[in-house]
């Protein structure tokens, strides 16, 4: 298995996007200036700070450091170090005179066994491997100079997909399901397994849990989660499951791109809500929300009351009537997927899309006919027909 093939597609894409903005390459020209001059003093500064790991001292890190090195096809030599922090946490630090840099905490050393800490090595090295480092996410968001926040909305939104590459390939150089699992709860909770007994599916229903705390589908993540730059760990845990059903890890598995639309749809989750916004952007997505969903609705030739109660959901009680001219509605689509297409980012029309698939749902099981409708609509927004496939029977507590 080639890594490179490991890697999510809107990580890819996402950051092929960034590397293409001016502020991105204005950072990028600054810290170019800086290395001309010499080194820039990491690996100084690991050695000042934290006590560097050698073959002697942590021959069985060094193995699994090599197992993942050599799974990963990495082709620099990695350094290990070790912090005092009684957090677990481990980076991997941008590359210096040819050489890379993999930093722990102690406490996750001495608590993470095997396979956990093996997806923890291959985790800091997919994010080399996939040129994380690439995007100066830190100078941007935390230098004087702000983003805008659509800017701020991009590199959020691309770290979060980073996150997923570099978990599959940690997942590949652990090759054990459930200790990735554990490993992840452990980063979430701060606790060892010794203190408490670790059950996947419990771990998972968080997921479900983080939406219905507001029962109300559409709504999106509250405004402090937009700008994290890690998904939940639930969220990593049922993108993981998604990859260990997937021909990336076992064959005969489902295809890349089913695999790339579940995880889509698992992080819209953690995107702003457009049905409440006020810019002009966020008035076009609901628009076309509005005539969508009913067009959708009406593909069977009759919107049943479960649908007009979750589409009201959307749009608030008594919105939907018997006057509301379907065919006007419908007739408008064209023109409503030009506006959201002139104005929004592929996030924001999959969110679109998922919605209508929400109200498609009200009746447990998407028709034939509606599925075309939704996929006509998602192809006119570009957005991948195996995304609908996904949205219309993934539940992830979105009702």
């Amino acid at each position: 298995m080639n890594a490179d093939d490991l890697r999510s597609k809107q990580d890819r894409e996402i950051s092929r996007q960034l590397m293409e903005t001016k502020e991105v390459q204005r950072i990028n020209e600054m810290i170019e200036k800086r290395e001309e001059k010499g080194p820039m003093g990491t690996r100084r500064r690991l050695l000042a700070t934290s006590v560097r790991l050698s073959r002697n001292m942590a021959p069985w890190l060094h193995e699994m450091a090599d197992d993942c090195v050599q799974k990963l096809g990495v082709e620099i030599p990695v350094e290990l170090y070790v912090y005092a922090s009684p957090s677990y946490n481990a980076a991997c630090v941008k590359p210096e005179d040819g050489r890379l840099f993999i930093m722990f905490s102690s406490s996750l050393l001495e608590s993470f066994e095997g396979s956990e800490l093996r997806f923890v090595v291959g985790h800091e090295l997919g994010h080399y491997l996939y040129g994380h480092h690439d995007i100066p996410i830190g100078y941007l968001l935390n230098g004087k100079a702000k983003p805008s926040p659509k800017l701020a909305l991009q590199l959020t939104t691309w770290s979060r997909y980073a996150e997923i590459s570099a978990d599959r390939a940690g997942a590949h150089c652990a090759q054990d399901s459930i200790g990735v699992a554990r490993s992840l709860f452990k980063l979430a909770s701060g606790l060892s397994t010794k203190l408490v007994k670790f059950n996947i599916d419990e771990f998972m229903e968080q997921v479900d849990e983080m939406q219905t705390e507001d029962a109300e589908p559409g709504q999106g993540a509250p405004q402090e989660d937009w700008f994290m730059t890690h998904p939940f760990s639930p969220l990593r845990v049922r993108a993981l499951r998604l990859f260990d059903t997937s021909v990336l890890a076992k064959k005969g598995g489902s295809s890349v791109e089913e695999l790339e639309a579940g995880v889509q749809v698992l992080m819209t989750i953690m995107e702003p809500s457009y049905l409440e916004g006020r810019t002009d952007t966020a008035e076009n997505m609901r628009r076309l929300l509005f005539a969508a969903a009913l067009s959708v609705a009406n593909a069977n030739g009759k919107i049943s009351d479960k649908e007009i109660a979750v589409f009201e959901k959307f749009f608030g009680k008594r919105t939907f009537n018997e006057d509301l001219n379907l065919e006007r509605l419908a007739t408008d689509l064209t023109d409503r997927i030009a506006q959201v297409k002139s104005t929004t980012t592929v996030a924001q029309r999959m969110q679109i899309v998922r919605d209508i698939c929400t109200v498609a749902r009200a009746d447990k099981k998407v028709s034939s006919p509606e599925i075309k409708v939704i996929t006509g609509i998602a192809k006119d927004l570009e957005v991948p027909e195996h995304f609908v496939h996904q949205a219309s029977s993934m539940e992830i507590g979105l009702d």
